[in-house]
């Protein structure tokens, strides 16, 4: 009886397999439901619909874009978290802001590390660095030292309590040993424009929102947060050049909701790293200063760990609670 049930087992396997791989090879099937857990118009929506738009047609189905905002990003996110684990509805988020909030609130009904499987890093761009002209700095350490001789006193903008402009001020606060003002606005838009009136110090902002003020003369350029100088910006410093491993920015992550079959992470994972080399997505990543990862989704996974515990120490230094 013990063999003839180890058989009835291994053939179930088997006929399983075999379905699963023919379900497999037929991916898609139909439209693609593409979360995006952001307003439109802002960097991750962007990058968001220039790679649908590509992969629409490598993968020869719609990959159909729906902006659900809210609650730091988390609404869109938990939509995908508990979304079947088909292919069939993915997600592209920021992935700081996404680990930022696993720390910043004392519940989510979603796991980010467990409920959600990463498949690729399509798009890497920094934040920058930048002041009102009015605050009469040229340079990162000429910030601190301004800083230092006016605690409390110098304020920083932000696009909302939480937000990776936000903890990104905390973490330089913390390095630095400065305090500044943190003043939260209803987004990134408003917070550029305080900053250009001058009623903000300064910003971390997304690079795609501040270089036509900066070339304007609006906004002063003080850093980037890239690992490496851009070569678009040469004489701009990094801040890890001032402050040692200071590095992070906007990066958009492509993921599926956890338990996703394996095949079906592969096949998207391949087809994001073609599209990233395609002409149409180049154009979308050179416009936001961005790169893509050539990580796997393994290596995408670790990275992503790494960001929640990173963030968590930002959040527990700066002790900020959304809830």
């Amino acid at each position: 009886m013990k063999t003839i049930r180890a058989a009835v087992c291994w053939f179930g396997v088997i006929c399983s397999s075999a379905v699963f791989g023919l379900h497999a090879e037929d991916y898609p099937a139909r439209p693609i439901r593409l979360v995006i857990p952001w307003p439109p118009g802002g960097i991750t929506d962007v990058i968001a619909r220039g790679l649908g738009a590509t992969l629409s047609d490598s993968l020869a189905q719609q990959l159909i874009p729906d902006n659900r905002p809210g609650a730091a990003g988390t609404l869109g996110v938990a939509i995908a978290a508990k979304a079947n684990p088909d292919g069939y509805t993915l997600l592209m988020t920021d992935v700081a802001s996404n680990a930022i909030t696993a720390s910043l609130y004392s519940s989510l009904p979603y796991d980010p590390l467990k409920d959600l499987a990463p498949i690729a890093l399509p798009a890497r761009s920094p934040l920058v660095l930048v002041a009102t002209p009015k605050l009469g700095v040229k340079s990162i350490q000429q910030l601190i030292e301004a800083a230092k001789a006016r605690p409390g006193q110098l304020s920083v903008a932000s696009s909302g309590a939480g937000s990776i402009t936000h903890l990104t001020a905390e973490r330089f606060m913390r390095d630095t040993g400065t305090s500044l003002l943190h003043v939260p606005y209803k987004g990134g838009a408003p917070a550029t424009a305080a900053l250009v009136a001058g009623e903000a110090a300064v910003y971390f902002s997304c690079i795609s929102a501040a270089i036509p003020h900066v070339k304007a003369g609006r906004l002063t350029l003080l850093g980037i947060t890239s690992a490496k100088r851009s070569p678009l910006y040469a004489d701009t410093p990094t801040l890890g050049e001032v402050l040692p491993h200071f590095e992070m920015g906007c990066d958009t992550g492509f993921f599926a909701p956890g338990g996703t079959p394996k095949p079906i992470i592969d096949r998207l994972h391949a087809e994001v790293m073609k599209a990233v080399n395609q002409p149409r997505m180049k154009d979308v990543l050179s416009a936001n200063s961005a790169e893509p990862a050539p990580w796997t989704p393994a290596e995408f996974e670790q990275h992503v760990a790494k960001e929640v515990r990173d963030w968590r120490a930002v959040v527990q230094s700066a002790g900020v609670k959304l809830d």
